[in-house]
């Protein structure tokens, strides 16, 4: 590589790129930021261009977490990684986007949520992002927003919460309206789902028997919780025919919920994340409190210690759909919060900085998925579903340059000592991993290589989404057109009709 390469200018050389339809032999070459050439024998490369040695490698899309939470107030405190920590632990991994989320409490209108988050992350993102919005609290002015985050702010998926009662959660009518505005408005629905009522009584339960530690945090909301709250979701949401995507699918009870609406022929996806396919529930009886606490995160992981397998295998035949982490980290000074009650233990795990690896170590190298597999469920499914497919999610001409350079025989072994998030504790401690991001690009700028990380704070770019993904919503559109209600015609009654006492 000549002293004057320029960076603006990449070529990745020599090695198989990895697409969702099939993996070539081909050289790729960047140009201020975006891929310009995909082929063998590429002509025209410039002599500064700078140059990636990527023989024997794999060259793939960057990764795209759907579901984050960077510098989430929640339970009373922050989550110790921000914009600036999550990204840049994003990108050491292997991810090259995230999607957050704009969670505002009940008092707080969406559209004064959403500036409040730019603020927050602009300065800080080290790679790109975008946003979905969380649905708190319904009326007319919310409804109202939601048009302006679709139509002026790239917004084009909501959540609901049917949890954390008297704070997110919503009630099941609330829940129609907010499906109803969703399809007018050419967005996805998305559910947070547990039975927020069974979870507060139970909950309470708990306390009295004596049950304070985080055992008792599962225990509370077991895998039914979740079962039918899913159903339940994917149900309202038939009604309407408005497209819903489950959030952190934990447990094989959610997945058959959302198998079921599937096989009806409804628009519904699955999101397992890095928690539920890389670790289980057993570790809230373990009898380090920190350890068990650290693990703590909504719905919670499942003690079934088959359910890792289970998700993957789903996630494998494309019965789910992609992947997230829902990263949402607390020290151990803020989960100790809870040290008496389970309930005020902060909610959250890491996984921005693994997913990618444990994917490939629990589904590539254990040979339940395959590497397109693997590229369709870590970025190009999530480009598709969110409207930004093929700006990402494909290494193709045209699109953006955000490419990781992957080495699937290489080892590492995950730990929060070398991990570069700001939490001091990770769930998947000491698990050994095949699958290393060699050199990840983003922006067309190669922002860590082997180990070295480069990044520049608030060089990450929002990304705004339109409405109406074909993706989505090609099959919402023919169902509505093939599905219309149709009265029958009859002849009018004339027999005697029985008079009601007054």
């Amino acid at each position: 590589m000549s002293k004057m390469a320029d960076s603006r200018k990449l070529l990745i050389k020599g090695g198989t790129v990895v697409n969702a339809d099939r993996k070539f032999k081909a050289d790729v070459y960047c140009e201020e930021g975006i891929i310009k050439q995909v082929g063998a024998d590429l002509t025209g490369i410039p002599a500064d261009a700078k140059v990636v040695d990527a023989t024997g490698k794999l060259v793939m899309p960057g990764g795209i977490d759907t579901h984050t939470h960077m510098q989430l107030p929640f339970m009373g405190t922050v989550a110790v990684d921000d914009f600036y920590y999550g990204t840049r632990a994003a990108l050491a991994g292997g991810t090259t986007m995230i999607l957050d989320f704009v969670l505002p409490p009940n008092t707080m209108g969406p559209l004064e949520a959403y500036h409040q988050w730019r603020g927050w992350a602009d300065p800080k993102v080290c790679c790109d992002y975008s946003f979905h919005a969380a649905i708190t609290s319904w009326s007319k002015k919310v409804s109202e927003e939601m048009e302006v985050l679709v139509k002026e702010k790239g917004i084009n998926s909501f959540k609901m919460f049917m949890a954390y009662k008297d704070v997110f959660m919503l009630r099941d009518d609330q829940m129609l309206q907010v499906f109803a505005r969703c399809k007018e408005l050419g967005a996805l629905a998305q559910v947070h789902a547990e039975n927020g009522d069974v979870i507060a009584v139970q909950s309470e339960k708990m306390i009295k028997m004596g049950i304070t530690g985080p055992e008792g945090h599962e225990m509370c909301r077991p895998e039914e919780v979740e079962g039918e709250a899913t159903n339940r979701a994917i149900m309202l949401a038939n009604q309407l025919n408005c497209p819903i995507y489950v959030v952190h699918v934990m447990s094989r009870s959610a997945s058959k919920a959302v198998l079921r609406g599937k096989e009806r022929g409804q628009v519904v996806f699955g999101e397992p994340i890095a928690a539920s396919l890389g670790t289980d529930g057993t570790n809230y009886w373990h009898k380090c409190w920190r350890h068990a606490a650290g693990h703590v995160m909504g719905p919670p992981l499942r003690p079934d210690t088959t359910t890792p397998t289970y998700l993957m295998t789903l996630l494998a035949k494309g019965d789910m759909d992609c992947t997230g982490t829902d990263n949402c980290t607390f020290s151990g000074e803020q989960k100790a919060l809870g040290t008496k009650d389970f309930r005020m233990i902060p909610n959250g795990v890491n996984g921005v900085e693994d997913r990618m690896s444990v994917i490939y170590e629990k589904g590539v190298h254990s040979g339940i998925m395959d590497l397109c597999r693997f590229v369709e469920v870590t970025s190009t499914t999530a480009a598709k579903i969110f409207n930004f497919y093929p700006r990402k999610g494909i290494i193709a001409v045209g699109s953006d340059a955000d490419i990781v350079v992957w080495d699937g025989e290489a080892t590492r072994t995950i730990s929060a000592k070398t991990h570069h998030q700001a939490v001091d504790f990770n769930i998947f401690e000491g698990l050994v991993c095949h699958g290393v991001p060699l050199v990840v690009i983003s922006q067309g700028r190669v922002v860590v290589d082997h180990g070295k990380i480069d990044v520049v704070r608030g060089s990450g770019r929002y990304i705004p989404r339109t409405p109406y993904s074909d993706y989505v919503y090609s099959r919402v559109m023919q169902r509505d057109k093939v599905r219309q209600p149709k009265k029958v015609e009859r002849e009018p009654y004339t027999g005697p009709v029985i008079k009601l006492p007054s």
